[in-house]
C-alpha cells in the first residue's frame, strides 16, 4: 500500500469501516485484525508483537468496535442481501472521492455510511439524509482510539431540509445513526 505509515493505517481503517458498512458478509484472514504486515504462513506464528504498537492496536480496536456495532445494529445486517436494505446517498462525487449510502432495516434506525477516500479533510461537506433531526456518529475510523487524528463531528450532526453538513476526516469512513 502506498504512502507513509499514517496513510497506510488510515487507508486500512477507512477500508475496514467501508467494508463493515457495505452489504455482504465480512471476512478477514489471520492477522488482518491487527494489520500484520507479512502474509500469513503456516510455517510461522502470527506477529503478535505488533499489538505493542499503537497503530496496530488501533486497527484491532477498530475491528473489535466494528464487530460489536455490526452485531448490535440491525440496519447493518438485517437486510444484508436485499436491495431494500441499501440506498445510495452519494455515488457520483469523483472529484472528492466521497461515497455515502444508507443501511436500513424494518422498524430500526437507519445508518448513513460516509467514506472520504482522499488524504484531504472535507469540511463542511453536504450529505443528503432522508430524515431531519439528530444523526449520532457511531463510528469514526479516524478517532484517536484507532490511532487517527481525531477529526470528527463531536458526537453527531443535525440534518435540516434533507441534508447535513458534516466533517469528513481524511482517509476515513464515518457512520451516522439517526436518533430523531
Amino acid at each position: 500500500m502506498a504512502g507513509d505509515d499514517w496513510q497506510q493505517f488510515a487507508n486500512l481503517r477507512a477500508y475496514y469501516a467501508f467494508m463493515w458498512g457495505y452489504p455482504g458478509k465480512k471476512l478477514l484472514f489471520m492477522g488482518q485484525e491487527f494489520a500484520q504486515r507479512q502474509e500469513w504462513s503456516e510455517d510461522r506464528a502470527l506477529d503478535w508483537h505488533l499489538r505493542c504498537s499503537s497503530s496496530h492496536e488501533g486497527i484491532r480496536n477498530l475491528v473489535r468496535d466494528l464487530n460489536r456495532l455490526y452485531r448490535e445494529t440491525p440496519a447493518l445486517h438485517a437486510r444484508d442481501c436485499e436491495g431494500e436494505g441499501f440506498e445510495w446517498l452519494i455515488g457520483d462525487d469523483a472529484a472528492n472521492s466521497v461515497f455515502a449510502w444508507l443501511r436500513k432495516a424494518p422498524g430500526e434506525k437507519p445508518v448513513a455510511v460516509i467514506a472520504n477516500l482522499t488524504p484531504v479533510a472535507r469540511a463542511p461537506y453536504r450529505v443528503p439524509l432522508p430524515h431531519d433531526g439528530r444523526w449520532r456518529e457511531i463510528i469514526n475510523s479516524d478517532a484517536h482510539h484507532y490511532w487517527g487524528s481525531g477529526l470528527g463531528n463531536m458526537g453527531g450532526v443535525d440534518a435540516k431540509d434533507g441534508a447535513a453538513w458534516v466533517t469528513l476526516p481524511p482517509l476515513a469512513t464515518i457512520m451516522l445513526q439517526y436518533d430523531g
